[in-house]
């Protein structure tokens, strides 16, 4: 299955589970608490900025349940034995190096996963070089690209943890401006809950910002969390490579 389509069947599956939760919120929670996080009052629900600020969130959640699957992956490439890993062992170009690039040619994660594709690029590079150095330079340097590569991986979640607060501070604004419309219509001038109703207004457009924030709290620290533990399996790759293939490789 292609990544474009996991990540839109990932999309539909992070959309629904927000349309449950807010509709479970939407009967659990007390009146106040769904007035917060779902402005469950307002004439337009469920078209609320609340329920879009939930529909983000599930999806930048998504977006990290997908790295963290690809982590996953990563973390176990080290165990599949593309490379000898006992002391004797040396590796010259040629009919040693053969049999490993013939197992790295045939795995099904060549072209996703960081250790197969390291030890290809290595293994082409010493049987055109015949220099341990230089392949250990073009390993440094694989490995500067596909941190790069890691870096970009997470636009789109850290996109989702920008656009959060921003939504957020949208109905905000929106919620200051309903309430000054009511406070100035001249109808609601003489009427004895004029304050109670703007001040109400008041603090459910600065809830929206409150449960923004919140949000982007909580994906911003996932996505540090899976994003270390992702350039930490690149550096477990890099060294799985460095200790049973560059150290190993000799040139006669």
């Amino acid at each position: 299955m292609s990544h474009t389509r996991i990540r839109l069947i990932t999309l539909i599956v992070s959309l629904l589970t927000a349309v449950v939760v807010i509709a479970l919120l939407a009967r659990l929670l007390p009146t106040g608490a769904a007035v917060i996080a779902l402005d469950i009052n307002r004439s337009t629900w469920p078209l609320t900025v609340q329920n879009i600020l939930w529909l983000a969130f599930f999806a930048g959640l998504g977006e990290l349940a997908i790295r963290w699957r690809a982590v996953r992956l990563e973390e176990s490439q080290i165990d599949r034995n593309y490379l000898p890993e006992d002391e004797e062992t040396v590796l010259r170009p040629g009919e040693d190096l053969t049999p490993i690039y013939q197992k790295v040619r045939a795995s099904k994660y060549r072209e996703t996963c960081f250790v197969p594709r390291l030890i290809e690029r290595c293994v082409l590079g010493f049987n055109i070089s015949h220099s341990a150095d230089q392949t250990n330079s073009l390993l440094n340097s694989s490995l500067e690209l596909y941190l790069h590569e890691i870096d970009l991986r997470y636009n789109i979640p850290r996109y989702i943890t920008w656009l959060i607060p921003s939504l957020g501070f949208i109905g905000t604004v929106i919620g200051i401006m309903m309430a000054l419309n009511y406070a100035g219509d001249r109808a609601n001038v003489q009427s004895p809950d004029m304050l109670y109703q703007v001040t109400e207004r008041l603090g459910v457009a600065f809830a929206t910002t409150l449960l923004a924030l919140v949000q982007a709290s909580i994906l911003v620290f996932i996505q540090n969390v899976v994003q270390g533990r992702e350039e930490s399996a690149l550096n477990k790759a890099g060294q799985y490579c460095l200790d049973n293939l560059i150290n190993r490789l000799y040139s006669p």
